[in-house]
């Protein structure tokens, strides 16, 4: 009896973590998808373009001012010289040869935080930068982030109705896994309501019982989770995402969370149906 037992939760035990599995790999996606977006919005870049009058005291103060703004994600000064080379390596042409000087300007080339990489943002940016009397243009890509701001929005929400799809076939697979492990005792079920036993009294055991499943499956899930990502850097050489404390304990929390709410879902609503359940329909499901 206790073998069958053993075995029985055992395979429930398997059967939740799979399913969980399943919900980290959810995670997984979208905070890939969150690292995607942030990487393509910090390489969004603004161009600062100074006039040539500018002095080595205003280039070396707005500098400071770039690096202390909070749009700032990093900057880098680039020369009139740097900017000639960098033009005639791309290009394969000098135009200071035919022009009889370089016509190009000492400028900055700002990459911006995430959260300013939108339109009307780069807009406020730029205007406050054209206040500065040693500048001459504020540029960006402007096709770029207009395509950014439309399309990301519209992936973002499918992201998230593709996760919560997911959790609704988790939450039903779990369900339908803790009610089957709940089936088998259902005749005990009727007993203890027979002798008297109030509806907490017999759904605590299974409650706790259920956790407790819960929670183990939970661990074995964040396992399996580990070894996947490290299986697919080791193959591809790639981590999915940042392997940070912070990211690994989102996981984490929210495997396990998804586990013990569940099952705990799941073990009231079984064992309340089967305290419902009238002696004579047990024989009968």
């Amino acid at each position: 009896m206790k073998q069958r037992f053993f075995n029985m939760y055992l395979t429930t035990t398997i059967s939740v973590a799979l399913v969980l599995f399943l919900v980290g790999l959810e995670c997984v996606m979208l905070l890939s998808a969150h690292q995607m977006i942030v990487h393509i919005k910090e390489n969004v870049a603004l161009t600062i373009l100074l006039k040539d009058d500018a002095d080595e005291e205003q280039i070396s103060r707005l500098g400071t001012i770039i690096e202390s703004s909070p749009y700032c994600f990093r900057s880098r000064y680039i020369s009139k010289e740097e900017a000639l080379e960098e033009h005639i390596r791309a290009l394969d042409e000098d135009p200071s040869k035919f022009l009889g000087y370089n016509p190009l300007s000492n400028s900055y080339e700002v990459n911006l935080q995430a959260d300013y990489a939108q339109e009307d943002s780069i807009q406020t940016i730029e205007a406050g930068l054209m206040t500065l009397p040693y500048i001459s243009q504020v540029s960006h890509p402007q096709q770029i982030v207009s395509l950014l701001d439309l399309h990301i929005g519209e992936i973002s929400m499918v992201l998230v109705a593709v996760a919560a799809i997911l959790l609704l076939i988790s939450f039903a697979l779990i369900v339908n896994t803790v009610r089957l492990h709940v089936y088998s005792k259902r005749f005990l079920i009727n007993t203890m309501r027979l002798v008297g036993a109030t509806a907490w009294v017999i759904k605590a055991p299974f409650v706790k019982r259920n956790i407790l499943l819960g929670c183990e499956a939970g661990a074995i899930a964040i396992v399996a989770v580990a070894c996947a990502l490290y299986y697919v850097h080791a193959r591809l050489g790639i981590w999915l995402f940042d392997i940070t404390w912070q990211n690994m304990l989102f996981v984490t929390v929210v495997v396990l969370l998804v586990g013990i709410l569940i099952t705990l879902l799941a073990s009231l609503i079984a064992t309340g149906r089967y305290i419902r359940m009238k002696t004579d329909r047990m024989y009968e499901i």
